[in-house]
């Protein structure tokens, strides 16, 4: 089983989506030909072309209305905002549209697809690079929020959040984007979006933690 960081873990996801199902397209802010601005979708413009990795400009809130009218229209989009902090012009068309269509609709139209972007410091990138914004969509109806804290949960959470029936927010906290690293099973595999895992059994005490902050309750719990 190969070794991976939580970088190659999220590529080798979009990868194996996108050669299962030509309804996955990508799109966002130098997400094709450089391959996104840490690498994550490197090599899958080459692979898939133009029409299925999409460089957009910047424009958060084109980026995901353009991916709300994919999704509506039988496509499976998979739009990254470079960094959280820059997510907020795009925050009426989630919270005010996308959460909302399946409702709306009677079901009719429920809008699969997967918000990513990388979130939290760690990287020195100051106030406008470090932001952890997901407390401000948790609480919404119609949406699910995904952190995952390791490179083997990474990409079964992202295969189960793209073949979801609904919209999804995978936040990637960028701090152990290269520091976390294991074992990732090469093909397809789903890790399930409704249950948390039990990292260190015990008796007393129950820590909740995801993303990067995993690691700093392990170290407090030593």
């Amino acid at each position: 089983m190969p070794q991976m960081n939580m970088v190659q873990a999220i590529n080798d996801a979009l990868r194996v989506a996108m050669r299962r199902d030509k309804r996955v397209v990508l799109l966002g802010e130098d997400v094709g030909k450089v391959g996104g601005v840490f690498r994550v979708t490197a090599g899958l413009f080459d692979e898939f072309g133009d029409a299925r990795v999409i460089d957009t400009p910047l424009s958060e809130g084109g980026i995901i209305g353009a991916a709300v009218g994919m999704a509506m229209y039988g496509l499976v989009p998979i739009p990254e905002i470079q960094f959280a902090d820059f997510i907020w012009p795009a925050y009426d068309q989630i919270v005010n549209e996308l959460a909302k269509y399946r409702y709306r609709s009677g079901g009719e139209y429920p809008v699969s697809m997967v918000i990513r972007t990388p979130v939290g410091g760690g990287i020195r990138g100051g106030h406008y690079h470090s932001q952890h914004p997901e407390a401000h969509f948790v609480c919404v109806p119609g949406l699910k929020v995904v952190i995952p804290s390791n490179a083997y949960d990474a990409k079964g959470l992202l295969l189960s959040a793209i073949a979801d029936p609904d919209p999804v927010l995978f936040f990637e906290p960028k701090r152990v984007y290269r520091a976390a690293k294991g074992e990732v099973p090469e093909g397809e595999y789903t890790v399930p979006l409704s249950s948390a895992a039990v990292v260190r059994a015990g008796d007393d005490v129950t820590v909740l933690a995801y993303g990067a902050m995993l690691y700093e309750a392990l170290d407090a719990s030593a």
